[in-house]
């Protein structure tokens, strides 16, 4: 995917979150990644989540995020209904920036992938 794609499908993303959301400004990647947390996670909590469940839901996301790739392999549920993943090989890519511009293409295939399974439209 050449940067200006990328640029161009991670602002469609960000715009159909805010959409979504209600919300006068553009999320951020981990607004996104908060997100696609609670979406695998399958339920909204009664009360807010807390500040550990939150970075929870990101590590939910990006294990989700990171699977296709052979990373991480999915095992189960835990009794309150967590997602869980086994990591199969270590995430080689440094640096914050390179890290976060792979998790945008990632995020990108996702809602990409949402929306060939559902009617959902991007547009």
């Amino acid at each position: 995917m050449e940067f200006w794609e990328k640029d161009f499908e991670w602002l469609k993303v960000r715009h159909i979150v805010k959409k979504a959301m209600n919300k006068e400004t553009l999320p951020d990647l981990q607004t996104v990644l908060f997100l696609i947390g609670v979406q695998e996670l399958g339920r909204i909590p009664k009360q807010k989540f807390s500040k550990e469940e939150k970075r929870d839901l990101m590590h939910v996301a990006v294990c989700t995020l990171l699977e296709n790739d052979g990373f991480y392999t999915f095992v189960g549920r835990d009794q309150d209904g967590w997602p869980h993943w086994e990591e199969k090989k270590s995430f080689a890519v440094k640096g914050v920036k390179e890290q976060e511009d792979f998790l945008v293409v990632k995020v990108i295939e996702y809602f990409n992938k949402y929306n060939e399974v559902t009617s959902f439209s991007l547009n």
